[in-house]
């Protein structure tokens, strides 16, 4: 069965990418796809249901900006379980299997998202919070590093383009969730998170590890070669890697930021926008802003990928973090009103999602087969020590700019912290231009 991961290679890439791909190749795009759409439905989970929890488990009294702070210390921490499990993962990935390490991972960060639900203050939901975390950051590099290995060449950038706009709808059926669930209470919410385990139990032995993988992993078991699967020191000691190890790393970091320092603040911005609106009606624009953020999301995503295929891999990063910068400042600058959420916060997640179209075709395009999932691992997961400050600085800057009596603290520094998204335009100045290139190998 494996041996059908390289079948496709010979079809003519004037064809339609998916005429490359044959019943192996879509069985394990769908179960990468699935196993990523339900880790950002746990995300857009803890999103909705962040703000509620935290004003649940605080104690009562606290001002808004003293909630949004904490909210801020519960995401880091979040971030921080998500980097350092991106790093132990991806080791795992290239020493254990892609396939064994992905279906560990959604155990994970199902079971510790449902534990969520049972918290009894601020400081065990952010232990739970770390603990699903390390399941999160984990999944994204063991899957998308087992689909750019299966996948003919010709299909490998659509394959991973689909495989990331599709975890987009994992996002859209989190906001649909929270239509019906995040009324009953936030700890339902977190109950849900609880579904994804379920069937990995049925697909856990029926997904292979990839050839390539295989081959390599045989030869290091047999001694036959002496390159260590999965070394974070060959990531720092090899120029080439070294290289592409430090600028993937500060491409993650300037849209990690983006996305989970502001973007994803979006549900406290309509909050904020209609705070002279009923409850009620403040939760509805939310859950719907949400989605359709989800909905735009996708289609960045989408976008991403038709357009990387045409100009090239860092004309496309460009422009995504310029797009990602002005919608902060159009978004967080001028939404005021109950229509403008229906069109600027879709805009939001057409404009800051366009760059994590990139991650997942272009990190596994950096690394030779032995350090891969090491190596995306590392620039998606553990920039996210790094990144994990982006929420900490926004709940930072918004006391400032409250302390400072600024009318809108919280707006101001959205804005501020946009300037985040100019590191990545530096960044992909000295990237390496990989389309239309075989994955590399030593």
């Amino acid at each position: 069965m494996q041996s059908a991961s390289s079948a496709g290679t010979a079809k003519t890439a004037n064809g339609a990418w998916y005429k490359a791909l044959n019943g192996y190749h879509w069985w394990v795009l769908i179960v990468a796809s699935c196993g990523w759409m339900f880790d950002t439905m746990n995300q857009r989970i803890f999103v909705l249901a962040r703000g509620p929890s935290m004003r649940d488990l605080l104690p009562a009294g606290l001002a808004a900006a003293d909630v949004t702070w904490y909210s801020g210390i519960a995401t880091s921490i979040f971030m921080l379980g998500w980097a350092v499990g991106g790093l132990f993962f991806g080791i795992m990935g290239d020493r254990w299997g892609r396939a064994k390490t992905m279906m560990l991972t959604i155990l994970v960060y199902s079971i510790f998202t449902g534990l969520s639900a049972l918290s009894q203050n601020q400081w065990d939901f952010m232990a739970y919070r770390f603990l699903t975390g390390l399941g999160v950051g984990g999944e994204f590099a063991a899957g998308v590093t087992l689909v750019a290995e299966v996948m003919p060449e010709v299909a490998r950038a659509h394959a991973l383009g689909s495989l990331q706009a599709l975890s987009a709808i994992g996002n859209v059926i989190g906001s649909a969730i929270s239509f019906v669930v995040l009324p009953l209470g936030w700890r339902w919410m977190f109950l849900v998170g609880v579904v994804p385990a379920i069937p990995v139990i049925f697909i856990f032995g029926k997904v292979k590890e990839p050839e390539g993988w295989q081959k390599i992993h045989d030869s290091v078991a047999a001694g036959g070669d002496r390159k260590q699967l999965g070394s974070i020191k060959d990531l720092w000691t090899n120029p080439r890697w070294r290289k592409n190890t430090i600028l993937g790393l500060l491409l993650a970091v300037s849209g990690v930021i983006g996305l989970w320092g502001i973007g994803f603040w979006s549900p406290e911005l309509i909050h904020e926008a209609l705070r002279d609106q009923p409850l009620a009606r403040q939760n509805w624009y939310v859950s719907m802003g949400t989605l359709l953020q989800d909905v735009g999301a996708f289609i960045g995503i989408w976008i991403f990928t038709v357009v990387t295929a045409k100009v090239g891999r860092r004309p496309a990063f460009v422009m995504s973090f310029l797009l990602g910068m002005a919608a902060v400042v159009m978004t967080f600058g001028l939404l005021h009103r109950p229509s403008e959420v229906l069109w600027m916060v879709p805009m939001l997640g057409f404009c800051t999602l366009l760059v994590f179209g990139g991650y997942s075709i272009y990190f596994p395009e950096l690394y030779p087969t032995r350090l891969r999932s090491s190596g995306v691992g590392f620039c998606y997961n553990v920039g996210r020590v790094i990144a994990a400050a982006g929420p900490f600085t926004l709940g930072g800057l918004t006391v400032f700019f409250h302390n400072s009596g600024f009318a809108a603290p919280f707006r101001a520094a959205a804005i501020a912290l946009s300037a985040i998204y100019l590191l990545g335009v530096v960044a992909m100045l000295f990237a390496p231009e990989t389309a239309g290139q075989p994955l590399p190998e030593e």
